[in-house]
């Protein structure tokens, strides 16, 4: 399958709670571990490498972080092959954020382009979920782990 465009993954939310806030919760490991991966080797920050992993699934990923407007953008490339993820945080009124991220960049056929596409933008949806919850309500909902149980076929 010849793709005309590249497919791009793409999630938003609504997140009640101060830009900075919602900024600091995905640069910052130890906020970011109650949503979405179980471990880091470091904070996120322009021009470095860490190490994500998801301990319950045995994954692992380098990120690499090469761009961080504050309070604004994050650019990294991640995975192999490497596709790049955006963040955009858009301040709204009231101490509100709304948090979009893009993933792009998927390599193989275009039937194998579009598969990444929909998984990672299901995966994004799940993460965002997850920062919500914790971020507004303070609740762990563990949507990463839930995703993918033990038993149950992934096809």
């Amino acid at each position: 399958m010849e793709l005309k465009e590249s497919p791009i993954a793409e999630a938003g939310m609504l997140i009640r709670r101060p830009l900075a806030d919602v900024f600091e919760a995905i640069v910052d490991p130890a906020i970011t571990t109650k949503f979405w991966f179980t471990h880091s080797s470091g904070r996120l920050d322009e021009g470095k490498t860490v190490q994500w992993e998801w301990r319950m699934y045995g994954v692992s990923t380098k990120v690499e972080v090469s761009e961080i407007v504050p309070n604004e953008k994050i650019v990294m490339q991640w995975s192999d092959p490497p596709t790049t993820v955006v963040w955009t945080f858009t301040k709204m009124p009231g101490d509100i954020t709304f948090l979009e991220v893009r993933n792009f960049g998927f390599a193989g056929s275009g039937d194998e382009q579009v598969k990444q596409a929909v998984e990672s933008t299901g995966g994004f949806s799940l993460v965002l979920a997850g920062a919500k919850a914790w971020l507004e309500q303070g609740l762990t909902l563990g949507l990463i782990g839930d995703r993918h149980p033990k038993g149950i076929s992934a096809e």
